[in-house]
């Protein structure tokens, strides 16, 4: 039987990581070695950034229905509050966008919610 030799096999495996090294700076987009190292590194972080902007956006849309309700006379949480008393289900992202797109309806959400306070 013949011998069969690796290189074919490992020179696509080097060249795949290289590829996704393309861009770094120096020998870490040059050396197999390190480049390995270094997409090992990026991919992990790269996840952590995808479970990261999630935490962000939530963040951004609070933010952004706590000054649409301070101009309304309420506070963040008794907005909140009071839409789930009038069991208007709304979730934060569509609730940021009527802020920001629509502040008649915004406010017609925020009297919704102030008369369940009161």
């Amino acid at each position: 039987m013949a011998r069969i030799k690796g290189g074919l096999n490992a020179k696509k495996k080097h060249n795949r990581v290289l590829k996704l090294a393309k861009g770094f700076r120096g020998a870490r987009s040059k050396q197999y070695r390190t480049a390995k190292q270094a997409v090992m590194r990026a991919l992990t972080a790269s996840f952590a950034g995808r479970r990261q902007k999630k935490r962000d956006f939530r963040k951004l849309w609070i933010v952004r229905i706590n000054a649409a309700a301070r101009m309304n006379d309420l506070s963040y949480s008794k907005l909140m509050y009071g839409l789930k008393l009038a069991n208007i289900d709304i979730n934060r992202k569509m609730l940021s966008e009527i802020a920001i797109a629509d502040p008649e309806g915004f406010k017609s959400l925020a009297d919704a919610a102030k008369a369940k306070l009161a």
